[in-house]
């Protein structure tokens, strides 16, 4: 048995960083991977932006981000045929009702269930648990407020069903009607 050993200075760092992203079995944070190749977490933030820069295009991985971790996944636009070479189900349609709720949590997130409520006008409770259940959505904590409500934030499962890198690629939010910048910022801070 041949004992290679390589100075960690001397590995091309992306090409380490994204042989560490396929072998890990989910997200990772910067700082396990800069560990992991005894580099500055800055260094490797730095070579990670460039490697999924790499993947932006015809490629058939992507890097998604979420909440401060890494995560190597196949490209969104490539869903289809990833699926029927797995023989998996199509991903499951939403109802309009899950799909509303969802919005408004990625884009208040995080967000309470009297939250999404008083936004919805009707009570959120079965598709959240829907939501939950499908694992798009996670409890964040708790609000400060009387009773203490749960927060709701998005997942990378979600990232990973609308096919987004990242929560910042969702389109801007924008309201019909709304003349000012400041009544569409209020609504959503509301």
């Amino acid at each position: 048995m041949s004992e290679l050993t390589t100075d960690p200075a001397d590995i091309d760092l992306e090409a380490c960083l994204e042989a560490l992203l396929f072998v890990a079995g989910g997200p990772v944070s910067i700082h396990q991977l800069a560990t992991a190749v005894e580099r500055k977490p800055d260094e490797v933030e730095q070579s990670l932006k460039t490697l999924s820069l790499s993947y932006t295009g015809k490629r058939g991985l992507s890097i998604q981000w979420h909440n401060g971790k890494i995560q190597l996944t196949t490209a969104p636009h490539l869903a289809e045929q990833v699926e029927n070479f797995l023989g998996l189900e199509a991903t499951a349609r939403l109802s309009r009702a899950a799909l509303e709720a969802l919005s408004i949590i990625a884009y208040r997130q995080p967000v309470t269930r009297p939250g999404i409520d008083a936004i919805r006008g009707v009570s959120s409770d079965g598709v959240l648990k829907s939501l939950l259940s499908k694992g798009l959505i996670q409890e964040a904590g708790r609000a400060d407020g009387p009773g203490r409500p749960i927060l709701y934030e998005t997942t990378a499962e979600f990232l990973q069903h609308f096919g987004l890198s990242t929560i910042d690629e969702l389109p801007p939010y924008e309201t019909e009607g709304m003349k000012s910048e400041d009544e569409k910022s209020r609504l959503l801070k509301d």
